[in-house]
């Protein structure tokens, strides 16, 4: 029999404890519960391992993951292809602790090439050994592209045209794109368009097609670049340019009358023919293609034949001429044709597809936990096409070389278990493969002897709302399955299934709880090894009832409403009452506002027509109620004014208010709105008093002692408010004694010998009389003196003189006027003044972090000796001078404040080997105290900057003279200068690079033996013993050879060629006189009234600069980025502004190019490289060459 280890089911309780939702999860895989049993085996599981086929990025460390669990905790152990990988013997391999995960590293040294191969885990203890999927492991390549020189394409405009991609194989593949030499994405539509092979495809060009820089671009994610292909050239001619371009040679009877382009029907570019075939993986995209050529441009359209397309996974790409069919399966076999169409015709192709499949479970081998003695299955199986055949292993070893397991029986994809016993436990694997792929699973068979035992918390409290269900849980473990009894109170018997429902996970279920379901509930489990028992308690709570729901409202524009809820909860439980809009949050806005069960809405918009609803909540359960709110257009208007306000029922705290209302004006008044005036301590000055119904004109008035009162009534209906009323008479009320304190009571100090006592005066409107006045009394917090009181007038300030530095105080101060006292006030704690701190911090140290940063440590001064609040401590410091001798000098000390009762602080953005001097001094509210000793500190070396400047003077045939200035901030004593420099050649190439070491007291230098009429660039830095610093780098050119020089300028001033240039020049003036002769007499010729006739603006003339028509040129298959433009000397091109640039095809904008000449962020539009080391691998290593496929 098989062992179930019973997990707890949810339930509608809140009461639950976080212990039995994880014990939910856990048991569901049918794994012993290791973190809640002790002293229980389980046979090793994986739980992590890396991908069956890992490309990894060369350029960092690899991590082949292989994490398992099992109690004992499992050992690991790899191979690789298929032999024992000892880890001990390859110092850049260790495997991470606790875990069978490998980091090899070889970012230092080693090549991912040497790591190269198939890799399997295997993870073992006593009771079995489990082992991971093959995990092949490859490096990532993103190699450059072949260099080609590539002529400019002529095509006539209505041709179709093809521009291959053809990128470097890479693994994995790239992704490619086209973009113009300024890094702005090549516009695509139904006319052009990129392939699946990364073609470019012009169904027909037309003249705007020309262009110069199509550039194909090949993105490999997985190392982060971007590689180019050279620029291609594309020239589109239209018949009336040929025929311009032919009427200047030909004769006059000669023209060539072609039209300038042929509608023709569709023709597919791709695929070739009419049928072609496709296969795909089950559960992978299928991608179709069928992109045609045509004028005018063809439309494409698909269909499945004997079928329909699947509608919700197919989608049409690059202007539906790629269908995407997603997760596809079995059933999307079949043949799927296209058609391209045009007004002149159509063209099918049809593609057979046939969906094959990698093996996929059907029925995966679940863990078994067995008792001894007891019966098992393990069931493997897997469908695929083809069909997978199923073998099986036991602890990583085939089945047929395990040793023979009497309990073990197997029968194709599934192993028989009979009368099991301890020694039957292992883990087993089975493998479902076919061509293109496999599975791998892990199944252990864990053979346990255990008595019962309950993995709920005890004594659990559950509450459940009357008449719902209640779930109690008694979530429990043994081998053998033990059997599970509930009871009912102490001395219940045992409950029956006519009442209640018993799931096999132990819970208990009360299908409707009542009032007499309350009380405590006994779960007993048993098998032969023992017995366990826990309770559980329910309540049962009275449901939550709206009792009086809110009500449809029609109101109009400017109004108001009132929507009502009211709800009726278990006194027990907390409930909670929420409104919402069109179920979302209220608008935060002013007009809203609710009052307990009250939701009101002022000044109403035709934005607040929506349903409103009120969600009332306790922790067990949740009603709602709603209602709609219909705004419409004013139509009525608001109430007149209420008039013949009368005062009666005259007494000393009350009054009696009655008026008449005003005209309702056809919109009922919902509420009178009662103001008073004081007219004897704020005259003029009206607030609201209270509210009442609007079918109400009379109340009672609760009134203030000493106030001269004076009543107006405001109406009010569903339009809004009315004027106010003509105030009524005054009435004065009698004095009486205050009956509140001043607020805002402080004591705090100004100077170190007295305390300042402030309070938030009454209002005139509080103070209940005349004669306002305050008792102010005062004492020492720790003392044992007497309360020292003093009265004073209506102020909000006293000042208590001669008190001790920074001592607590009680402070109180009472209110009282002609009639008497106040109520006692309330006691605050205020202090006496504060004075400057009396001690400086002690022991400062200084510890030097590095040449910039300095950590400060101190020990703090006695609270005692602060006489004031602590707020911190403040570090003085300043540089003395500098280290390296210069001059000396003093700057502006800097301060740092460090809140709070610190003993340590860090002093960043100090000066490399510079002398430095600080103090620490304490700050309390005064200020500072003393200020410590000061301590003095020296910051180490750092790299120096660059030279303030280099200047190449005199140059000669085979010389250069460099001259230079030490840098601004040497940050050290400079111990060198590095000069490298390499001649640059007519193409922009670098030559090699020579490195000369210069002394550090030199200035200048002659570099001798160099080529004469060559341009060098130079790069000069200097050093400390920190290192190097920044570098400055210049260009200089050598001069010429003066005898060639002077050969050149004779030529020119010899006489036999001043005369030959003379004859010349006569010549072609004589061969123009005699055309414009011929011209004048003959009149128009045919050729001519046919330009005529056909100008077009859009000829352009040839180049005034070179007298071409604009090729493409190639100088060494390098190209500037744009033409006419130089790259600064920083190697940086500004951003065009353009919503989709090549920024958007790196990973981020702050990148930079690799050594492959790779891009990962910045552009050049220059050309610079080290041909001294003649690098044509697929990888340039070269830093110098990083931008060599970019230009």
């Amino acid at each position: 029999m098989r062992l179930k280890i019973m997990p707890p089911k949810k339930s509608l309780s809140v009461c639950r404890a976080p212990l039995i939702l994880f014990l939910c999860q856990v048991m569901s895989a049918l794994e012993v519960p290791l973190d809640q049993l002790e002293n229980l085996v389980q046979p090793p599981t994986i739980t992590r391992q890396s991908p069956k086929d890992y490309i990894i990025d060369p350029r960092e460390n690899i991590e082949i993951q292989c994490e398992a669990k099992g109690k004992p905790p499992p050992s690991f152990s790899w191979t690789r292809n298929g032999t024992h990988f000892d880890i001990d013997k390859d110092p850049l391999v260790k495997m991470l602790p606790n875990s069978g995960t490998l980091v090899i590293s070889i970012t230092i040294e080693g090549k991912a090439e040497t790591y190269e191969g198939v890799y399997q885990c295997t993870a073992r203890n006593e009771r079995g050994a489990a082992i991971s999927n093959n995990i092949v492991i490859r490096p990532s390549r993103s190699p450059l592209w072949t260099k080609e020189k590539l002529e400019q394409i002529t095509i006539l405009k209505g041709q179709s045209l093809v521009l291959p991609c053809r990128p470097p194989l890479g693994l994995p593949p790239p992704i490619i794109f086209w973009m113009d030499n300024s890094f702005q994405r090549l516009p695509q539509s139904e006319r052009v368009s990129q392939g699946l092979n990364g073609d470019l495809y012009f169904s027909n060009v037309l003249p705007e097609d020309t262009r110069e820089d199509y550039i194909c671009y090949a993105r490999f994610n997985h190392t982060q670049t971007i590689q180019q292909k050279q620029p291609i050239s594309v020239k589109v001619h239209s018949m009336d340019e040929l025929n311009d371009t032919i009427t200047a040679n030909l004769s006059d009877s000669e023209f060539y009358g072609a039209k300038s382009y042929i509608e023709r029907p569709p023709k597919l570019l791709t695929p070739e023919g009419r049928t072609s075939h496709k296969e795909e993986l089950r559960e992978n995209v299928l991608s179709l293609e069928c992109i045609a050529e045509g004028l005018p441009t063809p439309s494409i359209n698909w269909t499945k034949e004997d079928g329909e397309l699947p509608i919700n996974r197919t989608f049409y790409k690059n202007f539906k001429k790629t269908l995407n069919i997603i997760h596809v399966s079995e059933a999307d076999s079949g043949k799927y044709k296209c058609t391209a169409r045009n007004s002149l015709g159509f063209v099918e192709h049809t593609i057979s597809v046939t969906v094959k499949a990698a093996p996929y479970w059907i029925t995966a081998p679940r863990n078994l936990v067995l008792s001894p003695g007891e019966d098992g299955t393990l069931i493997c199986r897997a469908n695929g096409n083809p069909k997978p055949s199923i073998s099986w292993l036991t602890n990583g070893v085939p089945i047929e070389m395990a040793p023979d397991d009497p309990s073990r029986k197997i029968d194709g994809d599934t192993i028989l278990f009979s009368d099991v016993q301890e020694s039957s436990s292992a883990v087993y694997q089975c493998n479902a493969s076919n061509e293109y792929g496999y599975l791998l699973a892990n199944a252990f068979v864990n053979v346990l002897a255990e008595p019962p035992r309950i993995l709920t918390e005890a004594n659990l409290h559950y509450q459940v709302i009357t008449d719902r269900p209640a779930m109690l849980d008694c979530a429990f473990f043994g081998s053998p399955i033990p059997t599970i009894e509930w009871f009912k109170g102490t001395k219940g018997s045992v409950l029956q299934e006519n009442t209640y429902v018993f799931h096999d996970n132990g819970t208990l279920e009360i299908p409707v709880a009542q009032k007499d379901s309350e009380g405590t509930y006994t779960c007993v489990v048993r098998n032969k090894l023992g017995m366990a028992k826990n309770d559980v308690h329910l309540e049962i709570k009275d449901p939550t009832r709206i009792i009086k729901q809110p009500e449809y409202k029609v109101v109009q524009r400017g109004g108001k409403v009132s929507f009502e809820c009211k709800v009726k909860h278990d006194p027990t439980l907390l409930a909670t009452l929420t409104w919402l809009k069109d179920n979302g949050e209220l608008p935060n806005d002013g007009r809203f506002t609710v009052d307990n069960d009250h939701l009101v809405i002022m000044n109403i918009s035709d934005e607040d027509d929506a349903t409103y609803t009120c969600v009332a909540n306790t922790s067990l359960d949740i009603v709602s109620a709603s209602a709609m709110l219909r705004v419409v257009a004013p139509v009525y208007d608001r109430p007149n004014p209420p008039f013949d306000l009368e005062l009666t029922s005259l007494l000393e705290r009350s009054v009696q208010l009655s008026w008449i209302p005003g005209e309702e004006n056809n919109s009922p008044i919902t509420d009178f709105i009662i103001e008073y005036e004081d007219a004897l301590h704020e005259p003029g000055v009206w607030h609201r008093q209270t509210d009442v119904p609007g079918t109400q004109t009379t109340t009672e008035l609760k009134l203030s002692p000493y106030v001269k009162y004076s009543f107006r009534v405001i109406a009010v209906n569903s339009i809004g408010r009315s004027l106010p009323s003509e105030a009524s008479e005054y009435y004065m009320t009698k004095a009486a004694e205050p009956e509140e304190n001043p607020t805002a009571v402080e004591g705090i100090g100004s100077e170190p010998d007295n305390l300042v006592i402030t309070w938030q005066p009454l209002k005139g409107f509080d103070s209940n009389g005349p004669g306002l006045q305050y008792k102010v009394s005062w004492r020492q917090k720790d003392g044992d003196d007497e309360w020292t009181s003093v009265v004073v007038a209506n102020v909000s300030k006293y000042i208590v003189s001669g008190t001790p530095t920074f001592v607590p105080y009680l402070v109180k101060v009472q209110a009282l006027n002609d009639v008497g006292f106040a109520p006692e006030p309330v006691v605050i704690i205020g202090h006496s003044g504060e004075d400057l701190p009396m001690m400086a911090p002690s022991n400062v140290r200084v510890n030097v972090v590095n040449s910039t940063l300095a950590e400060v440590h101190w020990e703090p001064v006695p609270l005692k000796s602060i006489r004031g609040h602590l707020k911190g401590y403040r570090i003085y410091y300043w540089k003395v001078k500098n280290s390296s001798k210069r001059h000396r000098r003093h700057v502006e000390k800097k301060i740092l404040t460090f809140n709070g009762n610190k003993t340590h602080g860090m002093l960043p953005g100090l000066e490399p080997f510079s002398h430095y001097t600080l103090n620490v001094r304490v700050v309390n509210g005064k200020g500072e105290g003393p200020a410590s000793v000061d301590q003095v500190f020296n910051t180490p070396e750092g790299v120096p900057s660059a030279p303030l400047f280099l200047k190449i003077v005199n140059p000669t045939l085979d010389s250069l003279t460099l001259e230079w200035n030490p840098p601004s901030h040497p940050n050290g004593i400079l111990t060198a200068y590095t000069l490298k420099f390499q001649p640059i050649n007519s193409t922009h190439e670098l030559g090699p690079l020579v490195d000369l070491k210069i002394a550090a007291n030199l200035t200048s230098l002659v570099l001798r033996n160099l080529s004469y009429n060559t341009r060098y660039k130079f790069y000069f830095y200097a050093q400390t013993s920190a290192g190097s610093g920044s570098q400055i780098t210049e260009e200089a050119v050598t001069t010429v050879d003066e005898a060639m020089a002077s050969r050149q300028v004779d030529i020119a001033t010899q006489g036999w060629f001043i005369g030959l240039m003379c004859a010349v020049a006569l010549l072609i003036l004589i061969l123009l006189i005699v055309c414009f002769i011929r011209r004048n007499k003959g009149g128009k010729y045919p050729v001519k009234e046919k330009e005529d006739a056909h100008a077009d603006p859009e000829i352009q003339p040839m180049k005034e600069d070179d007298g071409t028509f604009g090729e493409y040129s190639d100088a060494e298959d390098h190209k500037p980025l744009k033409k006419g433009s130089r790259t600064p000397s920083d190697r940086t091109v500004k951003k065009e502004d353009s919503d989709d640039s090549l920024v958007d095809y790196g990973e981020g904008v702050n990148g930079q190019f690799n050594e492959d000449g790779s891009f990962i962020g910045q552009y050049s539009g220059k050309k610079e490289k080290e041909p001294a080391e003649g690098n044509e691998s697929s990888e340039a290593p070269s830093p110098v060459n990083a931008m060599n496929s970019f230009v």
